[in-house]
């Protein structure tokens, strides 16, 4: 009995790591009335085609990858990161930090409402989900406990994820 009340709690922790006791309020991130670009909108066969099995299950499933296990998350180089499923650029090396939690964390998108965002209530918890705003595709969630001066945390999953080098993308 008592082993499975720890396995419950650590369980309930790890699903909410990333997880806040309120919903952002920014007006800057939060534009929940904001509709996806959906010219050239593909279907879920098509998406299936086109993404990895774990790339679907996160980007067009809101599924999440397992923490510290990223790709991504413990990457330093300068560069873009763009929308594994569409391309969209979001983010740069210098919106990225250490947040310890186990995922690729940002301060900030990239101007130009390149993220949209809807209230993620699953897991009993409320959280504000953050999506391409050109595709669609689940990124992960935003919460308002981050280090920097924007007080932001964007939460990303890497797999949703392509890195570009800085040197790769000045060569073309």
């Amino acid at each position: 009995m008592r082993y499975s009340i720890i396995l419950l709690a650590v369980l309930t922790i790890s699903l909410q790591s990333c997880g806040q006791s309120k919903p952002t309020t920014t007006s800057e991130t939060t534009k929940t009335n904001k509709t996806m670009d959906t010219t050239g909108k593909k279907t879920d066969e098509e998406w299936k085609k086109t993404l990895t099995s774990d790339q679907y299950y996160v980007l067009r499933e809101k599924g999440t990858e397992r923490a510290y296990t990223g790709k991504l998350y413990l990457t330093k180089d300068k560069g873009i990161y763009k929308c594994a499923a569409c391309g969209n650029e979001l983010f740069t090396s210098d919106m990225k930090f250490d947040s310890h939690c186990g995922w690729p964390s940002f301060d900030r998108e990239i101007k130009g409402g390149k993220i949209i965002t809807q209230t993620d209530t699953s897991f009993g918890t409320i959280r504000t989900e953050i999506m391409c705003a050109k595709c669609g595709s689940h990124l992960g969630h935003i919460f308002d406990d981050g280090p920097t001066e924007t007080g932001k945390r964007y939460c990303v999953n890497s797999v949703s994820l392509e890195f570009i080098p800085e040197d790769s993308a000045t060569k073309k």
